[in-house]
């Protein structure tokens, strides 16, 4: 990356966010991230921000060269870093995606920092900050879509993301019904019929029986459509945008809700 300065205003959007109060840095890794970005801490008695943002606005003034301050952040973001305590990383990361986003750069979830568009408003920045996983949360997508794929979240991984959270509605709905088999086979055991095993409503009306075998033609179009093309081709061949994974995760929490809410009333002849 070049090593044209950064602004003041960047700086302490940095300093705030490495020195969040309750999800930044601590004032002895603060003291050797400092020393080990060859940087000189000149306020340690100051609270965090303020000592993180004098020690870099100090290096910068005198050397005119923000690599530094760069490698301050890389150390900073090591995922390695934060073995012990892992729940710290993913926000911080966030935050220092935030004050990153001005800039036009960003941490990934391997703790690399890249460059990326710049943001010019809050709220580009926030939406720049937030990984897949985030958004998720934010929608409430289902815990057993979530649990299905979180390393694959925490990777930012979308292409094997998707894979593994379709795999979490068959695997409900072999545990419901008791059942081993997979994919259209699956679900014509499980919801397909005239006595099927698993109901989704009372199947007295027309309405409802036609609710049910549209349910099952979803499950089965999802698991053709998403499934079984990710499963058998390469990453390079089938591209998962950021978008197409949130919605389709959204998709598999309703899915998920119907499954909980059905009632297993008969048993595989």
């Amino acid at each position: 990356m070049a090593s044209r300065p950064f602004t003041q205003e960047q700086l302490q959007a940095f300093a705030d966010a490495l020195g969040d109060t309750s999800e930044g840095l601590i004032g002895s890794e603060i003291g050797h991230l400092l020393r080990s970005a060859k940087m000189v801490d000149v306020d340690s008695g100051l609270t965090k921000r303020h000592r993180l943002y004098n020690a870099f606005v100090h290096h910068q003034n005198r050397t005119q060269d923000r690599r530094n301050i760069l490698a301050f952040i890389r150390k900073a973001m090591k995922p390695a870093s934060y073995v012990r305590e892992p729940e710290r990383f993913e926000p911080m990361r966030l935050n220092v995606n935030r004050a990153l986003a001005f800039a036009g750069m960003q941490v990934d979830a391997g703790g690399v920092l890249s460059r990326s568009g710049a943001a010019s408003t809050l709220s580009e920045a926030e939406r720049k900050a937030r990984d897949l996983r985030e958004d998720l949360h934010s929608r409430g997508v289902h815990e057993d879509v979530l649990r299905f794929c979180r390393a694959e979240l925490i990777a930012d991984n979308y292409f094997h993301a998707v894979l593994e959270a379709v795999k979490s509605v068959a695997d409900k709905l072999r545990r419901k019904c008791e059942l081993t088999s997979d994919g259209a086979a699956l679900v014509d055991t499980a919801l397909s019929g005239s006595n099927p095993m698993l109901v989704i409503n009372s199947l007295q009306t027309k309405s409802e029986q036609d609710e049910q075998k549209g349910f099952a033609n979803l499950l089965k179009g999802t698991f053709g459509m998403f499934r079984n093309p990710t499963a058998h081709e390469a990453r390079v061949n089938w591209a998962m945008k950021k978008e197409d994974a949130e919605d389709l995760m959204s998709l598999l929490s309703l899915m998920h809700r119907r499954l909980d809410a059905a009632r297993v009333v008969g048993s595989q002849s």
